[in-house]
């Protein structure tokens, strides 16, 4: 792991303000949201790099089809400028552009990893791949929230 990430505490001032310094990441595979296929997210500029080369490695691990029966290649979104569900005060990461939600329909928010997709034997290699950059899986950490990935120390 080359990065260091900020904790959730420290992301503002790592990250910037919400909504700011952001660039375009092009997808290295095909996915989609709602439907629909995305060629590319916008992203925080400080971990569009790994994010790039996590996606990447996923890419190389797992074929069209097994991205595909896995959600790996539905996309849940990355920056959206809100709160944290459930909170009155503290941002979201997504704010930040910071964290990657993936098939959010199969790894719902309070399930864990009795229920979500994301938690079984065969995602194995995706978790690797996001935890060599030194990003923090929720699901993994808390086992809930199994979609959401970010780039940061944790809280």
């Amino acid at each position: 792991m080359t990065n260091v990430w900020p904790t959730q505490a420290g992301a503002r001032k790592f990250y910037g303000a919400p909504g700011t310094n952001q660039v375009i990441l092009q997808l290295p595979y095909r996915m989609t949201y709602d439907g629909k296929p995305v060629t590319r997210m916008m992203i925080n500029a400080k971990c569009a790099k790994s994010a790039e080369r996590a996606l990447t490695q996923i890419a190389k691990e797992y074929n069209e089809a097994d991205r595909l029966k896995l959600g790996l290649s539905i996309f849940g979104g990355c920056y959206n400028n809100r709160l944290m569900r459930g909170s009155k005060s503290r941002v979201s990461m997504h704010a930040f552009a910071c964290a990657i939600d993936f098939d959010p329909a199969r790894n719902q928010l309070k399930w864990g990893r009795d229920r979500a997709r994301l938690a079984q034997a065969d995602c194995e290699p995706f978790w690797r791949a996001w935890e060599e950059e030194g990003w923090t899986s929720l699901g993994r950490k808390y086992n809930y929230d199994w979609m959401h990935v970010e780039a940061t120390s944790g809280r």
